[in-house]
């Protein structure tokens, strides 16, 4: 959230791009994530996570999504949130342009 605010008040066309896309990431990335531990309370019905191991065996689709949206939600290079923290940054370093 602090690279949003560095983005918007950079007054640059990087940065306020660069903030836009990390809110619809952030949007899409944390509903996703929430989404995903709902369906595992639902199933499981605990939050120990003892219970959790070897999920990858039973449910592997929904294992990769959320690794992907894991990843996503650090910023990995290649997801939105990269691309929008990489703008912020460049626009901050870069000043007016």
């Amino acid at each position: 959230m602090n690279s949003i605010v560095l983005g918007i008040f950079s007054l640059t066309v990087y940065g306020l791009t660069g903030a836009i896309f990390l809110m619809i990431a952030h949007g899409i990335v944390s509903g996703a994530l929430f989404l995903i531990i709902g369906v595992l309370y639902e199933r499981f019905h605990t939050r120990l996570l003892n219970y959790y191991g070897g999920l990858g065996h039973f449910m592997p689709l929904f294992a990769t999504l959320f690794c992907i949206f894991s990843l996503g939600n650090l910023g990995f290079p290649g997801t939105c949130n990269f691309i929008g923290e990489f703008l912020v940054l460049l626009a901050i370093l870069h000043g007016n342009l």
